[in-house]
């Protein structure tokens, strides 16, 4: 049976699940190896309790030790960090947001993610009393070019990659409000990109106009784009900012970090 630590007589299991933490966060502070006596000062703790628990983390692969006295993060976290990565989805994070902003503006709220050269709709919020009949159902699909998510996408590739979608799609418009040219495609992904929201201003349906915002994972990559669809003539500006937090608040539960440059 293990010797008991003298300084840690009779510690409560959560207190040392809370130094734990403790200890994790000071060396995720730093990106390379922390001695014990700098662990010791950042975390209050004295230094043969730091170096107790750093050891049992150190067993366990949460912690590495690459010289003797220093510290830094293992690859244990890693691993576990990339299991939690793969379990998250967009639809599922973005779901109870959607629904919320929903109840604010009555309004439909869609949450789309780019296939190829078009946009595939996932999941919606919606209710009959909105009176929209035209949201294009759950896996209903429509050219980037054309919606205010798809702009999004559009905004967040390089030029040459742009130039060869208008190659490979003609710009091909479905209203008289089309973008159907290059040089006014690029202009309005400009302003995407200036402004970091699109619009769709009756391009895809006439008498329907949306305003998008995007949705990034925690590699600042865009993953997808949440939208609010209305009759043009009721489409609010004072919606924008409630859209533009809601897509916050869905791409921090994918890990991004709201300061990451885009």
């Amino acid at each position: 049976m293990a010797k008991k630590d003298p300084d840690l007589p009779s510690v409560p299991a959560v207190q040392v699940i809370e130094r734990m933490f403790t200890l994790i966060d000071v060396l995720a502070s730093r990106e390379e190896a922390v001695s014990l006596k700098e662990i010791s000062e950042k975390s209050g703790l004295h230094p043969s309790t730091a170096h107790r628990i750093l050891n049992d983390l150190t067993t366990g692969r949460f912690v590495d030790r690459p010289q003797p006295g220093s510290y830094r993060l293992g690859m244990r976290l890693l691993e576990l960090g990339n299991l939690v990565k793969g379990r998250l989805n967009v639809r599922d994070a973005a779901l109870l947001p959607m629904r919320e902003l929903h109840k604010l503006i009555q309004q439909p709220v869609n949450l789309s993610m780019r296939q190829g050269d078009e946009i595939v709709y996932v999941e919606r919020a919606y209710s009959e009393r909105s009176g929209m009949q035209v949201v294009r159902a759950i896996g209903g699909h429509a050219p980037l070019h054309l919606t205010s998510v798809g702009k999004l996408f559009l905004a967040a590739d390089d030029p040459q990659r742009t130039r060869a979608y208008a190659t490979r799609t003609g710009l091909q418009g479905h209203t008289k409000n089309s973008i159907t040219t290059l040089d006014a495609l690029e202009r309005e992904l400009g302003k995407v990109r200036q402004y970091g929201q699109a619009s769709d201003n009756e391009e895809l349906e006439l008498g329907v106009r949306c305003m998008a915002a995007g949705i990034y994972d925690d590699q600042n990559k865009l993953v997808a784009g949440l939208s609010i669809s209305a009759p043009s003539g009721r489409l609010e500006d004072e919606w924008l900012p409630k859209l533009k937090e809601t897509a916050r608040l869905i791409s921090e539960a994918l890990g991004h970090k709201a300061n990451s440059p885009r």
